[in-house]
């Protein structure tokens, strides 16, 4: 038996989530897997609506959260012998927050140099939407003005290193002073503090607009792009937001681009395979910066941290 944070049952105040000391051990490894055991997990906005049912991929009752972690290879199976005792990122659609688990070797990949065992953890999910986002579907050239909403937060901060290093002009919005001093040492170059409730943007010059945020900054953000500008549609943190003025779009030649960076390698392998090799050769500069770290048994209070917003940069569970 093993510990394990599991999910029993959806509820908005989380009442249905829970560290359990005697859950099942995972299937031993067959050919092309391995068992890890997990060192952390990292904590994403999509694991938290998941415990909600509010996610698009809503796994079977109960189950255990976690998409994204670190950990090292302890046994295998045929085929992937060479790996037992590697250090090694983990992948999954869910079940990263046990103490071990059982995954193909096609979810792994080496601890990038220079990544303690918690930054890796918190690197991968951030890394690969800054660069689906603004790269590969948001088409960014050195030199363009971009405007990272959230800059603060794990998903947005990894926006401003990445713009930055491509040679962008970053404009960073965060809703707090502590937030916008995160994005500031990411090397944004302007910094816009916000109501969330009656955010104003001040410019109207920006080519490329990356928001994980959304909710009451949709029209401003919308507002702010020049004309031919970009505005890509990253999440829904600040909630669904009003109905983008369909006029706006047409007068300035506006393009809305949806962004799912995993959906797209689930799509296209061979393209998301690129994907993770392009961040990794950055993540140097990419380092995610974590704000919060609790042990297994505190997981609910770190997703109600996250639910109310007070986490900054990333979280991570350690789980062993």
């Amino acid at each position: 038996m093993m510990r394990a944070v599991v999910c029993s049952a959806l509820s908005p105040d989380l009442s249905g989530l829970a560290c359990q000391d005697d859950w099942p051990e995972p299937l031993p490894p067959g050919p092309g897997e391995v068992l890890v055991a997990t060192s952390h997990a990292s904590l994403n906005f999509p694991d938290f609506l998941m415990l909600q049912g509010g996610y698009q991929f809503k796994p079977d009752l109960p189950f255990i959260p976690g998409t994204e972690g670190t950990g090292t290879v302890i046994a295998a199976g045929p085929g992937a012998e060479a790996m037992v005792g590697q250090a090694v990122m983990l992948g999954a659609r869910s079940g990263l927050m046990a103490e071990r688990i059982t995954l193909p070797t096609r979810g792994l990949r080496p601890v990038p140099e220079g990544l303690t065992m918690a930054e890796a953890a918190a690197f991968t999910v951030g890394a690969l939407t800054a660069w689906v986002g603004l790269v590969e579907r948001g088409r960014l050239q050195a030199g363009e003005r971009v405007l990272v909403t959230g800059a603060g937060g794990g998903m947005g901060r990894a926006a401003v290193q990445l713009a930055v290093h491509l040679g962008a002009q970053v404009v960073a919005v965060a809703s707090t002073a502590a937030r916008l001093e995160l994005a500031k040492a990411a090397g944004a170059h302007e910094l816009i503090l916000i109501d969330r409730e009656n955010p104003v943007i001040p410019m109207k010059d920006i080519d490329l607009v990356f928001d994980p945020v959304a909710g009451s900054l949709v029209l401003p953000l919308v507002k702010c792009l020049r004309r031919g500008g970009r505005y890509a549609i990253i999440g829904f943190v600040g909630g669904r937001g009003d109905s983008v003025p369909l006029n706006r779009l047409l007068l300035k030649e506006i393009a809305l681009i949806g962004v799912r960076a995993g959906e797209q390698g689930r799509q296209d392998p061979a393209a998301g395979a690129r994907h993770i090799r392009e961040i990794d050769a950055r993540a140097v500069h990419m380092k995610p910066h974590i704000g919060l770290e609790v042990p297994l048994s505190d997981v609910r209070s770190a997703f109600a941290a996250m639910g109310a917003g007070q986490i900054e940069g990333k979280c991570v569970i350690r789980v062993s």
